[in-house]
């Protein structure tokens, strides 16, 4: 999978995180509806490898797994069907075991020395997370000194300031509990949320 150039072409990727996904497929199915189909299911999802394996079966879905902390949690992630792998910090194993594996990664990270160490140990793309901590200025400052790393905007993000941090540098921007909740009740609600972060996105050239 070409996960940079997914993530530059789409822009935007939604975590689902949750205490239960009762209905995997009508969910993604939403997403996918909505326009956004790349989807990070998060391991501190109870049952995460069922729930991507699910996911998996709806056409034009692109799922990947976030919140892998061990290789053990990235060989079941893609037993399961997740295309690409998602770290909240540096997780040198979790990197190896993505190169062994063939599946990109990306890898989570703050400051410019996390930065740097992520793309040392193979990051496909680093995740700024959390990016409103300091807000879309930081990834204009971190373009100085890292203008080719490509950098995933994570943590924080809506409909309201997602533009900012795409013109700030940003390739890409996560979609969280305000697209998804964790109570995933209301599919049209979450469908109605979902096409606004996605109308945000595409306001930024």
């Amino acid at each position: 999978m070409d996960l940079l150039g997914e993530l530059r072409t789409r822009r935007a990727l939604c975590i689902v995180r949750a205490p239960a996904v009762p209905d995997p497929v009508g969910l993604t199915g939403t997403l996918v509806d909505a326009g956004l189909p790349m989807i990070e299911i998060a391991f501190t999802t109870p049952n995460a490898p069922r729930v991507i394996e699910q996911a998996s079966t709806v056409d034009g879905a692109l799922i990947g797994a976030g919140t892998v902390m061990t290789a053990a949690m990235a060989r079941d992630a893609v037993n399961a069907g997740a295309r690409y792998l998602l770290t909240p910090g540096l997780r040198d194993d979790v990197a190896e075991e993505a190169e062994r594996l063939g599946i990109p990664v990306v890898l989570g990270a703050f400051t410019p020395t996390e930065v740097a160490d992520a793309m040392d140990i193979g990051a496909a793309a680093v995740k700024v997370f959390p990016a409103a901590r300091l807000g879309p200025a930081y990834f204009r400052d971190l373009r100085g000194p890292y203008p080719d790393v490509p950098l995933v905007a994570s943590g924080g993000v809506n409909a309201g300031n997602a533009a900012a941090y795409l013109a700030a540098g940003a390739i890409a921007v996560t979609a969280g509990s305000g697209v998804v909740p964790p109570d995933l009740t209301d599919l049209d609600r979450i469908r109605l949320r979902a096409s606004e972060f996605v109308a945000a996105v595409k306001e930024q050239p």
